[in-house]
């Protein structure tokens, strides 16, 4: 009788590496970075240990950092001098976001910048758009947001990534950078944004929590995959150059789902509740810190993530030199 000895593959790192289905590189890895009008600002997140607030006359030596660790990207939320009920400061040309991109292109040209278009982190009510009443106004909306996009696109970001979930927004920012001739900008689409529990040290680190209510009016009901697939198809059809799903830990259906049904490129989000968690318990000695990280992150290639956008890139990038 044959006997079937799938550990033959097994039996050694060499053996192991030979047949390894994925492989997580840190050229799939993007890092997000908070970036603040503080100046010299350095100052460590409560929630997400490691995690900074930056000063934008400090972002350079992030992107000497991020380039140094051999990441291609990173990705860009602002913290604001000052708020106001339409967010202006998103889609002031001396923004924060705005100054870190020049600043960034100035120091490491080679690096990609993404920059996140969205309003929550610069309204007063902490809403990712204009209000009507207690509603968020979804035209209106996409058209502030198209005004954040040219202006990050004025500044040197390669790509745009809108994050609001409102509707049609992609279709209007691609149109918005065409006619201005930034044609070759790149939208990464929040295209399936859930209304997560996994979010709350993030709105710590942006400020961003909502005044009242909250985002489920716009972000997606955790319980609906067929919608997700929906919402990509539509932003693919308005311009979007890649999609995204966020959360990742949680949604890896969602990703796998995705990736089965669009030849586009996909990102996941690794988000800040899923990061401060591993941090949390790495700190109380409870789970190996570096083999929970890139168990992760290779759960998210495997469901079929192309780039993943993890708060962990810095030190994964070094685990994964290391080997």
């Amino acid at each position: 009788m044959l006997v079937h000895r799938p550990r033959r593959l097994r039996r050694t790192e060499k053996l192991r590496l030979l047949v390894r289905e994925n492989r997580v590189t840190p050229n799939d890895l993007v890092y997000p970075v908070f970036v603040t009008h503080e100046k010299s600002a350095r100052r460590e997140i409560t929630s997400m240990p490691g995690c900074f607030h930056v000063g934008v006359d400090r972002i350079g030596e992030v992107a000497e950092q991020v380039a140094a660790a051999g990441l291609p990207a990173l990705l860009l939320f602002g913290i604001p001098a000052a708020k106001d009920e339409l967010g202006s400061g998103a889609y002031d040309e001396q923004g924060v976001v705005q100054q870190a991109v020049r600043a960034i292109k100035a120091a490491r040209s080679d690096l990609l910048v993404i920059t996140d278009v969205c309003l929550c982190e610069y309204t007063s009510h902490g809403h990712c758009g204009q209000l009507k009443g207690d509603t968020v106004a979804n035209d209106p909306t996409v058209s502030l947001l198209s005004r954040v996009a040219l202006s990050h696109a004025r500044a040197g970001a390669d790509m745009v990534a809108p994050s609001d979930m409102m509707d049609g927004r992609v279709a209007a920012i691609r149109s918005a950078l065409d006619r201005e001739g930034f044609e070759d900008v790149v939208i990464l689409s929040y295209a399936a944004k859930y209304a997560s529990a996994f979010y709350g040290p993030f709105r710590e680190a942006a400020g961003s929590a909502p005044a009242f209510g909250d985002r489920r009016s716009y972000q997606m009901d955790p319980a609906n995959l067929r919608e997700a697939m929906r919402e990509i198809q539509l932003d693919l059809d308005e311009g979007a150059d890649i999609v995204m799903v966020k959360p990742g830990l949680a949604y890896l259906d969602v990703v796998r789902e995705a990736r089965r049904r669009f030849d586009a490129p996909l990102a996941v989000y690794n988000v800040s509740g899923e990061y401060s968690m591993v941090k949390a318990a790495a700190a109380q000695g409870w789970v190996d810190e570096r083999g929970i990280v890139l168990e992760l992150l290779t759960a998210f290639k495997r469901a079929g993530a192309d780039l993943i956008l993890t708060y962990h890139a810095l030190d994964a990038a070094r685990w994964l030199r290391e080997g």
